[in-house]
């Protein structure tokens, strides 16, 4: 039996006047890696923004439709939620890597700061947990007190993701997570991916019909606007 994890029911977008998503409806099941696929400058991010509401940050878009998540047991709309509880829960990495202007440590360590969270040695095994989880650890282990920016560029995305990982979220949004990255580092992480399967559940937007081949448990094409 299916369990459904996320339910979008009659989503539209809009930025300005302009009608980006039209009607939508999924459900995207549980723990599973779902690949949101497509044409160049069909929504796709527009859609991942919508699942943790980042587009409100975004001057005259907006929204109509359902966004329902189970949370606890029970669907939730996500518009019920603050902006930071709902983020807490449905994180997101973007396209491009965005480390924070601080230390290894500091970034991978940061939203358990903005929660309120100062047990040192708590942080500190969350830090290398979630950076092991993202095979980085051995690579940064020697140096966490220097600056993220000096990491290379595939570094500094898996940087990213366990940030994101960091706070246990049920949800993870990936932009393109690959498409900026030679191999070696696409590889890794591609196993990143695979390593968290099971424990959250992605919603992935990829143009790499090899990566999708190998990661999608399922994948839904946007087109003209609708699924």
């Amino acid at each position: 039996m299916k369990k459904i994890k996320i339910k979008v029911d009659g989503l539209n977008f809009y930025y300005h006047q302009k009608r980006v998503l039209k009607d939508l409806k999924a459900e995207l099941e549980e723990n599973l890696i779902t690949v949101i696929s497509g044409p160049s400058g069909e929504g796709k991010t527009t859609f991942l923004m919508s699942l943790n509401r980042i587009y409100e940050s975004i001057p005259q878009s907006r929204m109509d439709g359902k966004i329902m998540m189970k949370f606890g047991g029970g669907y939730v709309d996500i518009h019920s939620l603050s902006p930071s509880s709902l983020r807490k829960k449905v994180g997101m990495v973007f396209q491009y890597p965005n480390p924070l202007p601080m230390s290894i440590f500091k970034n991978v360590a940061f939203p358990l700061k903005l929660s309120g969270i100062k047990d040192k040695s708590y942080v500190a095994g969350r830090v290398e947990e979630v950076l092991k989880d993202a095979f980085l650890w051995d690579e940064v282990k020697d140096r966490l007190m220097d600056s993220a920016l000096k990491l290379s560029g595939g570094q500094q995305q898996r940087l990213c993701i366990s940030r994101a990982m960091i706070m246990q979220p049920e949800v993870m949004l990936l932009d393109e997570p690959t498409s900026s990255l030679d191999k070696d580092a696409a590889d890794k992480i591609e196993k990143l991916l695979l390593n968290f399967k099971g424990r959250c559940t992605f919603v992935i937007v990829s143009h790499d019909g090899d990566l999708i081949g190998r990661i999608a448990d399922r994948v839904l094409t946007l087109k003209g606007g609708k699924f």
